[in-house]
């Protein structure tokens, strides 16, 4: 018997679900080579659930699962870049697919596995949320840094260009700018840290104190008053004192510490500074590049923000993926916010022009 064009076209729609799960179970399969521990075991438990899907499919199928083709091109560009970019990226990337499911629409697919893949979003997003708090300050930096860069010195540049002034008062302008802005951040960026050190220095505890912990009495424990200025309550002072009896030991100095006292984890000044001078001037040389390249006047503006617009659209587009949100709103926000800024600087450089002619 013939099957009508109906039934070829969910059929066709059946292998290419069947073939969308066993990619999605071999991405997983691919990030969970990434992780230890409980992330690897969540990875391997979202490939089960996808083999599971795909038994569905195969059963609805029968003779033809047995080649049910390539995977979408959003399915099979997942397993590239899980195969050759950071984890984060591409769990953002599966977060937003798996929220694209049409597992609600379809009423050939289960009820429960329309709730799964609903449920494998949250899954993606939580296990996304560890990587975006470890990375939330580096990305601040970056993003700060290079939009900084490009929409200060794009101002700069079209500002004075505007005014009239030769090509070679511009190059020379922004190239003031591009080291002037570099060297303000990294030094901001320095006395921040390093400020920040410091309060949380005089905030920890005095060293020498803790030679007195041994001699403490343990029933009396005055080193539950301790936390409990620190803002604990009585109760959860009394514990974290008994803790910290319980697993002091003596460190390579002779001095008693506490097992599980971490760093403050704000890292180096020096760090901090080196980056944000790098992530400036990177963003901007890019208004300057038209300048160096030898373009005057009106092609030499448009060059400057046609280039820096492109950025400003990657960054956004970058920030809005990693976040979890909009992409095209994040891009087309950080468009107008750059360019709007320059915009109104060029207006101004040639207002003044004006006038001083």
């Amino acid at each position: 018997m013939t099957a009508t064009g109906s039934e070829r076209s969910r059929i066709r729609r059946w292998r290419r679900y069947l073939a969308d799960e066993r990619a999605e179970g071999a991405l997983y399969r691919e990030l969970a080579g990434r992780y230890t521990g409980e992330e690897r075991d969540i990875l391997l438990g979202l490939a089960d659930a996808e083999e599971r899907h795909e038994q569905h499919w195969v059963a609805l199928l029968g003779d033809d699962a047995r080649d049910p083709g390539r995977a979408s091109f959003g399915s099979r560009l997942l397993i590239v870049f899980g195969r050759r970019f950071g984890s984060l990226f591409v769990l953002a990337l599966a977060q937003r697919a798996e929220g694209r499911s049409p597992y609600d629409a379809d009423g050939d697919a289960t009820d429960a596995m329309a709730a799964d893949e609903r449920i494998h979003g949250e899954v993606l997003r939580g296990l996304a949320a560890r990587g975006r708090r470890r990375l939330a300050g580096s990305l601040r930096a970056a993003v700060f840094g290079i939009n900084d860069g490009l929409v200060s010195n794009l101002a700069l540049v079209l500002g004075v260009g505007a005014t009239g002034l030769p090509p070679q008062t511009v190059l020379v302008t922004g190239v003031a700018g591009l080291l002037a802005g570099s060297l303000s951040m990294g030094a901001g960026e320095y006395v921040s840290v390093r400020s920040q050190r410091e309060l949380l220095e005089a905030s920890r505890p005095d060293p020498q104190s803790q030679h007195a912990i041994p001699d403490l009495d343990v029933d009396a424990n005055e080193l539950a008053l301790v936390y409990r200025a620190r803002g604990m309550s009585p109760d959860d002072a009394a514990e974290r004192a008994r803790l910290v009896l319980s697993t002091l030991h003596l460190d390579d100095t002779g001095s008693f510490t506490a097992v599980g006292d971490e760093d403050d984890g704000i890292g180096s000044a020096w760090g901090a500074a080196v980056s944000s001078f790098l992530f400036f001037a990177s963003g901007a040389f890019i208004p300057v590049l038209p300048y160096l390249a030898g373009a005057e006047g009106f092609v030499a503006v448009a060059i400057a923000s046609a280039s820096v617009g492109l950025v400003l659209l990657a960054t956004g587009a970058i920030v809005g993926l990693l976040s979890g949100g909009a992409l095209l709103r994040r891009a087309l926000r950080q468009l107008l916010i750059g360019l709007g800024a320059a915009a109104v600087t060029y207006l101004l450089g040639l207002l003044f022009g004006t006038v001083a002619g």
